[in-house]
């Protein structure tokens, strides 16, 4: 166990940062937590980003809550992922806050989501309810860039999904819109209001709104690469 400790700077390679992260693999996080001397929550309820927090101690991540990758020199972003025992995704995954005015000019290549899934080092967790946070295992990780293929399929929806938050049609869209890239509502209450554009082009107020991965997308990009 004591062989194992976290990376105290950031990974200076990707190398170094899979490899790290290989080490992690099958470490419940309960000993992980115990070894890094962070409080273990009694559930995720109030601390949804606890075991992301925990894992990026363990690899060195440098970003923090900043809207860079997690590590910005390596160009790589963390994503842990709870699996159910079958290793399938049990819920969609945040990629970042939608920008829901100012969009004029904007393109897939220079936009946040293609900043953002670039470079993902993917870190599935045991997710399922009934195992107790502290005995989830982690699993192998995966160092992923989106195929020609994921990155058509990413970039449709995103136009899709932009067009129609340019167009003033933000609040019509829902979580159906999108084959593997959708638009939600992400505050923590619904008093949490922004700006964003009206179908008259009028300034309105409405819910932050955050891209997510549709579950089949993560889902098929594990099994693809763990041959599940």
């Amino acid at each position: 166990m004591s062989l194992l400790s976290p990376l105290r700077q950031s990974p200076q390679s990707e190398a170094e940062l899979l490899a790290q992260a290989q080490q992690l693999a099958g470490y419940t996080l309960g000993e992980l937590a115990a070894m890094a001397n962070l409080p273990i929550p009694p559930d995720l309820k109030r601390d949804k980003g606890w075991i992301g927090v925990l894992l990026e101690i363990w690899l060195g991540a440098s970003a923090g809550s900043k809207p860079e990758q997690d590590f910005a020199a390596l160009g790589v972003e963390l994503k842990t992922i709870p699996v159910d025992r079958n290793g399938r995704p049990l819920e969609t995954t945040f990629v970042c806050v939608a920008p829901l005015t100012g969009n004029s000019g904007v393109t897939w290549e220079t936009s946040h989501v293609r900043h953002k899934l670039k470079r993902v080092l993917w870190i599935p967790v045991e997710g399922e309810r009934t195992i107790p946070l502290a005995e989830r295992h982690v699993g192998a990780p995966l160092l992923w860039s989106p195929s020609v293929e994921e990155e058509h399929q990413l970039r449709m929806d995103w136009e899709e999904l932009m067009d129609l938050i340019v167009l003033g049609q933000v609040e019509r869209i829902t979580a159906r819109h999108g084959e593997v890239l959708q638009l939600r509502p992400k505050a923590a209450n619904s008093k949490a209001l922004t700006e964003a554009v009206g179908t008259h082009g009028e300034p309105i107020l409405t819910l932050p709104r955050g891209f997510y991965l549709k579950k089949h997308f993560t889902a098929a990009l594990l099994a693809q690469h763990f041959l599940l």
